[in-house]
């Protein structure tokens, strides 16, 4: 197995010092900087994961996060380290796109653990079944096709990220937002009656097996 790259940023350079030399006895390849702007320009494809400071100079770790998920789309998992641990704060860390949440002082035996934690945790999310079936109903998500009782059924791009989305989580109501946010990404002057729209599509194309799509008045859609 390869070994995991991690990026630890934060602004102390006796703490980065410490999280390096103990992060690479642990087997892991560290990488190190000491702003968000520098850990930006330091970001590789290949880091698995990044212990980011909060109270960072300049650009602060939440502004990171946030950059990295709504403007880069960068996936990558985000532990926060910092000295705030109130309510409110841990709830500012995770709205920004953060999987995990470390308060200061630390022990380094607990942030092995959490590293550990969260890698083993979005390594399994990444790793998504290329094909669904139920019942009657296959979707293939490597070749972006839908089958209806062994025969290709033609769903445009929007309507087959629906299906993927509700058909990934059975039994979980999807609210119209959750949909919208997930499958048009932000696409500007969409509706929620775009969604209504599009489903309507999907369940006419899945003939007899439309009853898979219900519609929870008030809450959204679920794929049954």
């Amino acid at each position: 197995m390869s070994q995991k790259r991690i990026l630890v940023v934060d602004d102390e350079p006796d703490l980065r010092e410490i999280l390096q030399c103990n992060l690479e006895n642990a087997g892991y390849l560290v990488d190190t900087a000491a702003s968000a702007e520098e850990a930006l320009s330091t970001l590789r494809p290949d880091h698995a994961l990044i212990l980011l400071d909060v109270m960072l100079g300049g650009m602060s770790g939440f502004r990171m996060a946030e950059k990295l998920r709504k403007e880069l789309k960068n996936p990558v998992p985000i532990i926060f380290l910092t000295a705030k641990n109130e309510e409110n704060d841990l709830l500012t860390g995770f709205s920004a796109g953060g999987d995990d949440y470390i308060a200061k002082p630390f022990s380094l035996h607990e942030v092995l653990a959490r590293i550990k934690a969260v890698l083993r945790r979005t390594t399994a999310q990444a790793a998504p079944k290329s094909e669904l079936t139920v019942g009657n109903i296959t979707i293939d998500y490597t070749r972006k096709l839908v089958r209806v009782e062994g025969q290709d059924v033609r769903l445009s791009p929007k309507e087959f990220g629906i299906l993927s989305l509700l058909a990934s989580s059975p039994g979980r109501v999807f609210s119209r937002e959750e949909i919208l946010a997930e499958v048009w990404r932000g696409e500007s002057y969409v509706l929620d009656r775009t969604v209504d729209v599009h489903i309507a599509r999907v369940r006419r194309k899945l003939g007899e097996y439309a009853f898979r799509i219900s519609n929870r008045q008030g809450y959204g859609y679920c794929f049954e």
